[in-house]
């Protein structure tokens, strides 16, 4: 994401797999529309929580050795540091935050917010680190990345205090209603949505990269597209797209 003369790097995925080995796992339907050798310079990475499909470990031990990164602070909700370090990542470029805390980035203000989901890397280590959604404040632009979450009353606070967001990404896929604690899916995308305050647009994220649920592939993006009075934000994969206040854009690359 570029916002106000920054480009920040989110929960970056680059492996074949969103599982802890190479060989079995759920795999990309896609490969990455950019090798990480060819990022351009990054002025931060942000990680939302531990799981697979969010961080990759051999994604992180490439990203800590790239000239492009090398300045870039890594910023992550509690506990998640110990594990960046162990892959690569300088201490020093470790900053961890808790609910409510935020850093400055250049003119950006990073605040590490809640959401409804849990952490672990493992069925016998969980919530051992913390997970959050974060708002993206600055001089021109917010936005909000939901990173994973269920619905829960806190998104209203959330616009009231850090809003009103031009860009709002909030998960629709990748869900089930028996886990409507940890998934909100795409009907609940759409009434978190106007929680936040529904203002500017919405970023359907979360979806089509791999086969994590029981839901056909298409069925989220299919959900959230028939929703009326809606204004998406949904660009294909690796195409650069600009933002523009109040104009949608609906790829249909997906069909």
């Amino acid at each position: 994401m570029e916002i106000d003369g920054l480009r920040i790097l989110i929960d970056p995925l680059w492996d074949e797999r969103a599982s802890p080995t190479s060989w079995i796992g759920p795999k990309r339907f896609f490969p990455a529309p950019l090798e990480l050798i060819d990022l351009p310079a990054i002025d931060a990475v942000i990680v939302s929580h531990d799981h697979y499909d969010h961080l990759g470990a051999d994604t992180v031990r490439v990203l800590a050795k790239l000239a492009a990164v090398d300045r870039a602070p890594w910023i992550m909700p509690l506990g998640v540091g110990t594990l960046l370090k162990q892959l690569g990542v300088p201490a020093v470029r470790c900053l961890e935050l808790n609910w409510m805390d935020s850093a400055q980035v250049g003119a950006v203000q990073v605040t590490a917010l809640p959401a409804r989901h849990f952490s672990g890397r493992s069925l016998f280590k969980r919530f051992e680190t913390l997970w959050a959604s974060f708002a993206l404040a600055g001089p021109q632009h917010r936005v909000y990345y939901g990173a994973d979450s269920g619905e829960w009353e806190g998104f209203h606070e959330i616009g009231e205090r850090f809003g009103p967001f031009d860009l709002a990404m909030l998960e629709i896929g990748a869900w089930d209603p028996l886990w409507a604690e940890i998934h909100m899916g795409p009907e609940g995308a759409v009434r978190s949505f106007h929680a936040l305050g529904g203002h500017g647009l919405l970023m359907p994220i979360h979806w089509g990269l791999f086969d994590l649920a029981l839901h056909h592939w298409r069925q989220p993006i299919e959900k959230i597209w028939k929703v009326e009075g809606l204004k998406l934000w949904s660009p294909t994969p690796g195409v650069p797209s600009e933002v523009t206040a109040g104009e949608e854009l609906r790829s249909e690359w997906w069909r």
